[in-house]
This record gives C-alpha cells, sequence and structure tokens, in this order.
C-alpha cells in the first residue's frame, strides 16, 4: 500500500507490512496493555514503531522506485537547510 509521513511531505512510496499485528505495552498507570490490530490502525501502529527504531518509511521502499523520489529528497532537504539557517537553532 501506499505510504507518505509528515516527516517527508509530499512524499509517497509502496510499503509493504502485515496486516495484523498484536502490541504489548503499559498504560500511564504502568499497567499492560494488549492491541490487537488490523488494516489502518495495523499500518500506523507499525509505521509509528519504526520511527521509534530509527526507521522513516521511505527506507522500507524497494531501491528502484525510492531511486525515483531522489529529487524530492533532495529538494526536501535543501528546503530543511535553508529553513534551519534562516531561523537558527531552536
Amino acid at each position: 500500500m501506499e505510504e507518505g509521513c509528515l516527516s517527508l511531505p509530499d512524499i509517497t512510496g509502496e510499503v509493504t507490512r502485515s496486516e495484523s499485528v498484536t502490541v504489548t505495552a503499559l498504560d500511564l498507570d504502568g499497567e499492560p496493555l494488549r492491541i490487537q490490530a488490523t488494516d489502518m490502525l495495523s499500518r500506523a501502529i507499525q509505521h509509528e514503531v519504526d520511527h521509534l527504531n530509527g526507521i522513516l518509511f521511505i527506507d522500507l521502499v524497494h531501491p528502484l522506485p525510492r531511486k525515483s523520489l531522489q529529487r524530492k529528497l533532495r529538494r526536501l532537504q535543501r528546503q530543511s537547510r535553508q529553513f534551519k539557517s534562516e531561523n537558527g537553532p531552536h
């Protein structure tokens, strides 16, 4: 399925993900929590867990289509550098 991310605006790519996931975690009170998810919720959970592991969806796009996105990625990188230089560190 095609996927995108707020971290990479205007860039999308096909990413293969599991149709369902089961997540175990702790809630805000430290109590065990178990979530079984399918479809879009499953995809969203996998996407966000990837972020926690330092992975962006673009890292999971097949190399050939990812290569075709290089121009957009470089433009986004230039825009980010320009914004940082104009606005200073925060």
